[in-house]
């Protein structure tokens, strides 16, 4: 299978300027790329370990791109900038920097005044950034690891599992994510609370 075909429902294909961002040359199928990434991955995450983040550096574009650069650098260069392309999911790329302003400044509201308990913080936050869909890939990735050092940097809570539950059938765990987000795009964020802790 190419690189610019989805292997699974919800995941965005790349188009053809993307992968020429390829950042290594010898990467033929999808699931060599994937590895790679998952490296770059757990790079960012390690860098994340130990770091103290506050809420005024979590909430901020800054740290929004850096983390997606310091998670895909190694694989893609345009690793921490902006979609310049419509996609499948997400808003014009011309909106972007402006309604992730707009979220930014909701998850600064949210956080100050405590309108939701923290794990639906972060986890409207990551919601909506994947609405937005502010990368050409690895959106879903960046949402889900900004969620989990929401919770934990800012709240002091667990990481969250993301359906680590059903890993005896990682098809039934994507559907039911699926599911949860669905709902979540219908503001009924209980499924979606409900699979991040299972």
């Amino acid at each position: 299978m190419g690189l610019g075909a989805p292997d699974a429902p919800g995941q965005t294909p790349l188009d053809e300027d993307e992968t020429q961002g390829l950042l290594l040359p010898t990467v033929a199928t999808r699931g060599e790329l994937d590895e790679w990434e998952q490296n770059n991955i757990e790079q960012a995450i390690q860098w994340t370990l130990g770091r103290r983040i506050t809420p005024a550096e979590m909430f901020s574009e800054t740290f929004v791109r850096q983390l997606h650069k310091r998670m895909f650098s190694q694989v893609w260069g345009w690793a921490g900038t902006f979609r310049t392309r419509p996609k499948n999911i997400g808003i014009d790329p011309w909106q972007i920097p402006t309604q992730l302003r707009s979220l930014l400044d909701d998850a600064r509201f949210w956080h100050t005044h405590q309108t939701f308990p923290s794990d639906e913080i972060a986890l409207r936050f990551k919601h909506r950034i994947v609405q937005i869909h502010c990368f050409p890939n690895g959106n879903g990735r960046h949402s889900r690891l900004m969620a989990d050092l929401i919770v934990d940097k800012i709240y002091g809570r667990p990481w969250f599992s993301w359906g680590a539950a059903h890993l005896y059938n990682p098809g039934d765990a994507r559907s039911l994510y699926l599911q949860a987000v669905k709902a979540a795009d219908h503001h009924d964020f209980g499924p979606l609370m409900a699979f991040a802790r299972s």
